[in-house]
């Protein structure tokens, strides 16, 4: 399999998945500013909140009707949103689409769904994968090629996160089709395909074998809304509406949703928007002598042997990016909103270049 990646990794094969978790045992993400504050007692606010690879430029709310809120989401009004994904995604028909409570809802309920078996994971990636399938019991390993790939589930976030690395659709449905063969499944996580749609394969949802996860907090940057979706075959969409029971969406979501999904026109533009934005904070990077080694036009990975000075820098100057604990070189960065943040960012990354 040749995948196409920014940034080389020298991860190893194991099976033993250990990634960094918090004094509960969760694991670690992004977007914990009461975290960062304590962490850095004394920086400026309003701090900047870069660690997440969501849009900064959220699609605008259009009015919610009062019964939205009032009662409990309606079939009809189910039915648009499935409608309204699958042809924003592409996929052949609504009924190749079910929705749930964010794609990480997702994520924890479908290795429930299988008898515990083995499951790859192309990594490094997103560590909840590895995480749900470890919890239902099924024993993981995670890889660093998709090449003699032996395993009855194998899970691949295209473009990756956080390194943008992006598998070719067409490696993709020759490895869905052979997982089929095994009756296994090719799950592919596209929580960042907006940004690359015609590296999708949602055009292929129910194909034998074939999972695909969507995001829809990140791209139209409203993660409140806590929306995902699974496209697959009809019988597994069957299965994932009946384990998330009824009412998975609430009306609200349904009504923004849906709404966003369809408009044609904000997508193309807020599409070439980010494209613009990467490639300008980009510029401004590599002035400060920072390396871009790889991400998507919603984050951007920076890969510095002294990171752990520069996540510190950022952290006095009161703006929180992401850092990895199985890269410690590796910082993942957000799309500052506005040129004022953006002048932030890079004040406190030349004071950290010239320190």
């Amino acid at each position: 399999m040749m995948a196409e990646s920014a940034a080389g990794s020298k991860r190893i094969v194991h099976e033993e998945i250990v990634h960094e978790r918090d004094v509960q045992g969760e694991i670690i993400h992004g977007g914990d500013l009461g975290a960062a504050r304590a962490a850095f007692p004394g920086a400026p606010e309003p701090w900047v909140d870069l660690s997440t690879g969501i849009n900064p430029w959220p699609y605008p709310l259009p009015p919610i009707p009062i019964d939205a809120w009032a009662r409990l989401p309606g079939r009809a009004a189910e039915t648009a949103l499935r409608e309204a994904a699958a042809a924003c995604y592409g996929a052949p028909s609504p009924d190749r689409v079910a929705a749930a409570g964010g794609s990480q809802a997702l994520i924890q309920i479908l290795p429930r769904l299988r008898r515990p078996g083995t499951v790859a994971v192309l990594g490094p990636t997103y560590a909840e994968h590895a995480a749900g399938w470890a919890k239902a019991g099924h024993r993981v390993t995670e890889v660093e090629s998709l090449e003699g790939c032996d395993a009855d589930v194998v899970v691949v976030v295209n473009p990756n996160n956080p390194d943008g690395r992006i598998v070719p659709p067409e490696t993709l449905l020759a490895l869905a089709e052979r997982q089929a063969a095994r009756g296994g499944w090719l799950v592919v996580d596209e929580a960042f395909a907006e940004v690359t749609p015609e590296r999708s394969v949602a055009s292929e949802a129910g194909r034998a074998g074939l999972v695909i996860l969507r995001s829809f907090g990140k791209f139209f940057g409203l993660a409140g809304v806590r929306l995902g979706f699974l496209l697959g075959e009809p019988a597994l969409v069957r299965d994932l509406r009946a384990a998330v029971g009824p009412w998975a969406v609430s009306g609200p979501a349904l009504a923004v949703a849906t709404a966003a999904l369809s408009d044609s026109a904000w997508i193309t533009a807020t599409r070439r928007r980010l494209t613009e934005a990467a490639a300008r904070f980009d510029g401004r990077l590599a002035v400060a002598g920072l390396r871009v080694a790889g991400g998507t036009s919603l984050f951007r990975l920076i890969d510095e042997p002294q990171a752990a000075g520069l996540y510190d820098a950022l952290g006095r100057a009161g703006v929180l990016v992401r850092r990895f604990d199985y890269r410690q070189d590796w910082l993942r960065v957000g799309l500052p909103v506005d040129r004022t943040v953006e002048d932030r960012v890079m004040v406190a990354c030349e004071t950290f270049r010239n320190r």
